[in-house]
C-alpha cells in the first residue's frame, strides 16, 4: 500500500503544506531525502516518552505518521548540519603491527535545528512500512560562505562505507533502581545508532583518501571533514551500514617518524 501526504509545511504543524520561496536560485537551497522505517523500530532498547521512561526493545508497535515525520526531519537536520559546518578531525590510523589503535575523533563544528523555519519538508510519502521525507534548506549568509569553504583549497571529495549498532543494551541505573542511566547524551538511541554508522562512514572515507594521496602510511591526521550529500542506510548482517560522499580536507599529517 501506497499513502502520499500533501506537500508539507516547517516540521512545528506536521501538516505537511509546502509554500514555495518565490525566486530562490536552486544553489541557494540544500535537498536531501530521508528513508525511515515505522517497522521495526530499531536503535533502541529504552526510549523516553512523555511521563518516564518505557522498555521497547530492538522492536516495537509501527510509528505513527507525525512521530515518523518528526523523527526523520530531525534526521534530515543532522545531515544538514554535516554539509554546511561539518566537523573538525583527528584521525589515529592505527597499526597493529605497532601496537597502535585506530580512532577517530570527530568534533561537530555547527548545526542546524529542525525548529528552523529555513527548514521544510516539501513531500512525504509512505511506501510498504516506510516513510519517505524530502526536506529543503535555505542556508544564511554565513552559512553559505561555510558551504563555500568546502570547495577551496586543498578539500578532495571521497566515499566512505562505515557500521553501526542497531541498539543499545539499557545501562542500569547506579543506585540499583530500574530504567537506564542518565549518560548526558543528547541524541535519543534511534538516532544515535545512525550517527554513529555514519561517522563511521566518515572514518572511511578519510582512511581511503589518505591512501590514495600518501605515499607512506602516516601515523596520524587532522582537519576538516563535510558530507558532501545525504548518506544511505540499510541494514547489513545485523548492524547499520551507512554510505556517504565526504569532503575531506587534511591540514596535518603526522608520520611515524615524528614520534
Amino acid at each position: 500500500m501506497t499513502f502520499s501526504f500533501r506537500r508539507g509545511a516547517p516540521l512545528a504543524s506536521l501538516i505537511f503544506f509546502v509554500f514555495p520561496a518565490a525566486g530562490t536560485a536552486a544553489q541557494d537551497v540544500l535537498r536531501g531525502e530521508v528513508r525511515l522505517d515505522l517497522e521495526p523500530v530499531y536503535g533502541f532498547f529504552m526510549d523516553e516518552i512523555p511521563g518516564g521512561l518505557v522498555r521497547t526493545g530492538a522492536m516495537e508497535a509501527p510509528l505513527d505518521y507525525p512521530e515518523a515525520g518528526r523523527r526523520a526531519a530531525r534526521e534530515a537536520a543532522v545531515f544538514f548540519s554535516a554539509m554546511i559546518y561539518g566537523w573538525s578531525f583527528h584521525y589515529d590510523i592505527g597499526e597493529r603491527a605497532r601496537g597502535i589503535e585506530e580512532e577517530l575523533e570527530l568534533t561537530p563544528l555547527g548545526s542546524v535545528s529542525a525548529e528552523d523555519p529555513r527548514f521544510q519538508i516539501t513531500e512525504t510519502q509512505v511506501k510498504e512500512m516506510r516513510l519517505y521525507l524530502w526536506s529543503d534548506y535555505r542556508p544564511g549568509e554565513e552559512e553559505k560562505r561555510r558551504l563555500s569553504m568546502w570547495k577551496k583549497g586543498l578539500t578532495r571529495s571521497a566515499q566512505g562505507l562505515g557500521h553501526g549498532p542497531l541498539g543499545y543494551a539499557p545501562l542500569p541505573r547506579s543506585d540499583g533502581s530500574d530504567g537506564m542511566e542518565d549518560e548526558g547524551d543528547e541524541d535519543p538511541p534511534w538516532l544515535a545508532v545512525k550517527k554513529e554508522a555514519l561517522e563511521d562512514a566518515a572514518r572511511s572515507a578519510i582512511r581511503a583518501m589518505l591512501r590514495g594521496s600518501e605515499r607512506n602510511r602516516p601515523k596520524a591526521a587532522e582537519g576538516f571533514i563535510s558530507l558532501a550529500a545525504f548518506p544511505r542506510f540499510w541494514l547489513d548482517a545485523g548492524q547499520w551500514a551507512a554510505a556517504g560522499r565526504f569532503l575531506v580536507n587534511v591540514t596535518e599529517i603526522t608520520p611515524f617518524g615524528a614520534h
